[in-house]
């Protein structure tokens, strides 16, 4: 993430989607940047898509890489591991009618935050396909409780049937990622200062030994 001069705004941000295969990560981001639906897609390739949205009246670059289908465990991990290094924010997604894909999302979460050596890291949960309700196998609540636990934000939709539910998931994670930044200049902007004051404090001393003598 980067600002963008002066006002120090956050002018792009990178994020990353995760999530088993056939949970809608690639439909997701088609439909985040084109407002289509699109059902079939090639799992095996990982792609990063860049866009330019305005979200809350500012102009952001976006860059989303859409993980494709890795796990994180076994050979994948690594790659993955360098995947959550990249990333400002994530958006970890789960099938309604697949409930393996939603335990891999407490694993997927401790990884962030192992990889990123923190807690707090922005990161949105999704559960998709809740158009498709006679094949759920998992409940609203557990999805809700999941998030509540990981202390992520959680959004269930349907990515299929509509645009505007991906949008306000995706936007939410821009709008964490932007208060994570600000965060950040806040405390480099401490430690400056708690810098300054040492500095300022050791060539006091400095000039108070040296007229002593």
């Amino acid at each position: 993430m980067t600002d963008s001069g002066p006002s120090r705004k956050m002018s792009r941000a990178k994020l990353v989607i995760l999530g088993r295969d056939n949970c809608g990560k690639t439909a997701l981001c088609v439909r985040f940047i084109t407002k289509r639906f699109i059902g079939e897609y090639d799992h095996k390739k990982e792609v990063t898509y860049r866009c330019r949205k305005t979200i809350d009246k500012e102009t952001i670059d976006l860059e989303i890489l859409d993980t494709a289908n890795k796990e994180c465990v076994g050979s994948a991990a690594p790659s993955l591991e360098s995947s959550i290094k990249w990333g400002d924010g994530f958006l970890i997604m789960y099938s309604i009618t697949d409930r393996s894909s939603f335990e891999s999302v407490s694993h997927l979460k401790r990884l962030i935050d192992h990889v990123k050596q923190t807690l707090g890291i922005p990161t949105v949960i999704v559960a998709n396909k809740c158009d498709m309700e006679n094949g759920r196998v998992v409940r609203t609540e557990e999805g809700q409780a999941l998030a509540s636990d990981l202390r992520c934000s959680f959004f269930e939709l349907s990515v299929a049937e509509c645009s505007v539910a991906v949008e306000l998931a995706v936007e939410k994670l821009v709008r964490e990622v932007r208060l994570e930044y600000q965060r950040h200049l806040l405390a480099m902007d401490k430690r400056s200062r708690m810098l300054q004051m040492r500095h300022a404090l050791s060539r006091k001393l400095t000039r108070s030994k040296t007229m002593q003598w």
